[in-house]
């Protein structure tokens, strides 16, 4: 699912300074190219933290609603698209019970299957995801 949410950059001493309304965070960068990528992955990590604890993901702001404290600051949006932000960095394994014919387990135990390999490339392939 992918949503763009607005961001308000501001020039601080050293930093840009992203703050993200929606989700009431802050992060910064480099620059405004380098505070936007950090925006992007706050609103990432934040988001599916909502979800993995079952909350909703709040719907973006309108860009027109968002004021900026000063005339130097930048509004403006930030897309990030959940699905593809928790393939590419929520790597935590999850354990799960499966049941399988007692021979099929005989046979796959001799000849040294990685069940958990086996089925992540299973799952892979039915759901049609190329990469992780």
């Amino acid at each position: 699912m992918k949503k763009a949410y607005p961001v308000i950059l501001s020039q601080g001493k050293k930093m840009v300074i992203a703050y993200i309304p929606d989700f009431e965070i802050n992060t910064q960068g480099e620059n405004i190219t380098d505070a936007m990528e950090m925006a992007r992955d706050a609103i990432g990590v934040v988001g599916i933290d909502m979800e993995d604890e079952g909350g909703t993901l709040p719907e973006p702001s309108a860009v027109s609603t968002i004021k900026a404290d000063s005339a130097d600051d930048i509004v403006t949006l930030v897309d990030v698209d959940f699905g593809e932000y928790r393939r590419k960095n929520d790597m935590k394994a999850v354990k799960k019970t499966l049941t399988i014919p007692s021979w099929l387990n005989f046979e796959a135990e001799k000849a040294g299957i990685n069940f958990s390999a086996i089925l992540t490339a299973a799952l892979k392939s039915e759901l049609k995801i190329q990469s992780r």
